[in-house]
């Protein structure tokens, strides 16, 4: 039997130009506080658009693609 999980691709739409990396994966609860995204991007191999990336203010645009741990991924739109 197939148990439900979480998904691990979705999409995320922004409202403005951009939104910081630092601000989705606290609008998305991958992490708390903001004080734990700094450690969160330095351990997991968070990477953007196929590049692994450390910087909580890199700036995210509708098509970039987000992928974390475990395979899980958000689009940005």
């Amino acid at each position: 039997m197939r148990m439900a999980s979480e998904p691990t691709a979705i999409e995320f739409t922004i409202r403005g130009e951009y939104i910081t990396l630092g601000q989705l994966l606290k609008a998305a609860d991958i992490v708390g506080s903001g004080g734990e995204v700094k450690d969160f991007l330095l351990e997991s191999g968070t990477t953007v658009n196929g590049e692994t990336e450390e910087r909580r203010g890199k700036k995210l645009r509708p098509g970039d693609v987000v992928v974390f741990p475990g395979n899980r991924t958000i689009t940005i739109r």
